[in-house]
Order: structure tokens, then C-alpha cells, then sequence
């Protein structure tokens, strides 16, 4: 299954250090940069990638006793 996020690129005008800056609206903490705007989705894609390893590591780590039940769920999109 495949998420469909939102990414969000912000162009950063010369006179600031130039590239793009980048987050996704849905994951707070997703954030990054890049020179160009291919560089930023790339970077995105990592960040994603990297912050939700690292829930769910942290989940883990304060969630191992008890009965806990883990499963994969579906999303829908809610607006265009």
C-alpha cells in the first residue's frame, strides 16, 4: 500500500541562500531543503522515510509490555 502525502516546496528567493525549502503538511517534523526542486523531493522522500522509522522505533521502545495489538490500516484521501 502506498500513502499519498503532502508535499509542500517553497521557493527561496537568491538574496536567502536560493534551492527550495520542503515539508509535508500531514507529519510534522518532515522537513528539509534543497538547491533545486528535484534535490528537495529527493530530500523529502528521506525525511519521510527517516521520522517515521524513527516513531515507530520509539514506539516500540515505550510500548512492549501489555497486550498490544498492531496492524496495518488503510487511508482515504478526504479532500481534493
Amino acid at each position: 500500500m502506498e500513502l499519498a502525502l503532502t508535499a509542500v516546496f517553497e521557493e527561496v528567493p537568491p538574496s536567502e541562500g536560493g534551492g527550495f525549502a520542503a515539508y509535508c503538511e500531514e507529519l510534522p517534523g518532515a522537513n528539509t531543503q534543497g538547491d533545486t526542486l528535484e534535490e528537495a523531493r529527493e530530500n523529502l522522500r528521506d525525511a519521510i522515510h527517516e521520522l517515521l522509522l524513527a516513531r515507530e522505533s520509539l514506539f516500540h521502545e515505550h510500548h512492549t509490555q501489555g497486550n498490544v495489538v498492531r496492524e496495518k490500516i488503510g487511508v482515504i484521501k478526504l479532500s481534493a
